[in-house]
């Protein structure tokens, strides 16, 4: 499928996914969340993509939010559909069964930082501003962000940035672990490419049990997550992965994962 509001570039295991709307800073609207939907499930089936970076197109927004004037025509019966549309977008990147970071290139609000913590990990540049300003609208955040946010930074944070609707620059942001790491623009693709790659040299397999674990673990009580944990471990002892990195660490050597 060819797509007018995103791009794909694939580079030795790495999908590089670009929001690319520049004359609207990138913004949300329902054409690029299908477009984003058809390319995250695509990804999660592609066995030659191991990890995925997402960014924004340029140097001023990584998602600068949903499209206004798209919202602005919808009614009840419509705008429910639409967040649940967002809602379903983001579920699929959080439970990709391979690493997702957002390299967040500059302004990440409203859909855009629901988008962005739907990854697995945020690294952003220097000059980022990230925020739900859904309020100033008279609305509220529809894509996950009332529900993802409390879970990251705590449920006192969460309120103080959607009730206040006030963005906060990259090292506040760092600060409170709404994104783990900051660069300058120049390096920012490049170093998030970097840690990529490091997590991509791990085994394929214990990388997508540890993420499903953490994501739905999260969700139950500590006797039902432990639970949980457990039985991947035990499944993860049958790999041939398993063998291949204790063989590999015994003999000192760099294992060599195949993701069997």
């Amino acid at each position: 499928m060819s797509y007018e509001n995103i791009r794909r570039e694939d580079r030795d295991g790495v999908a590089f996914v670009t929001i690319h709307r520049p004359d609207k800073l990138n913004a949300l609207n329902d054409q690029t969340i299908g477009e984003l939907q058809h390319c995250f499930d695509a990804l999660g089936t592609d066995d030659s993509v191991r990890g995925v970076i997402v960014t924004g197109s340029g140097e001023k927004a990584f998602i600068a939010g949903a499209d206004i004037g798209e919202l602005a025509s919808q009614s009840p019966l419509g705008a429910r559909p639409l967040a649940m549309k967002g809602q379903k977008l983001m579920n699929t990147i959080e439970q990709l069964p391979k690493p997702v970071i957002a390299a967040v290139n500059g302004y990440a609000l409203g859909g855009g930082c629901e988008l962005a913590i739907a990854c697995h990990l945020r690294f952003a540049s220097v000059n980022a501003m990230i925020g739900l300003p859904e309020v100033t609208l008279g609305i509220i955040p529809g894509y996950g962000g009332t529900q993802r946010l409390p879970r990251l930074v705590g449920k006192g944070r969460a309120l103080e940035l959607i009730l206040t609707a006030k963005p906060i620059g990259a090292d506040e942001a760092e600060r409170i672990g709404l994104v783990n790491r900051v660069f300058t623009q120049d390096v920012l693709l490049e170093e998030t490419e970097k840690a990529l790659r490091k997590i991509m040299a791990h085994g394929p397999v214990a990388v997508g049990f540890a993420l499903d674990a953490v994501n739905h673990g999260s969700d139950m009580s500590l006797a039902d997550g432990l639970n949980y944990e457990a039985t991947f471990f035990g499944l993860l002892t049958a790999t041939d992965d398993v063998k291949e990195g204790m063989t590999a660490f015994l003999e000192k050597r760099k294992a060599a994962f195949k993701g069997s």
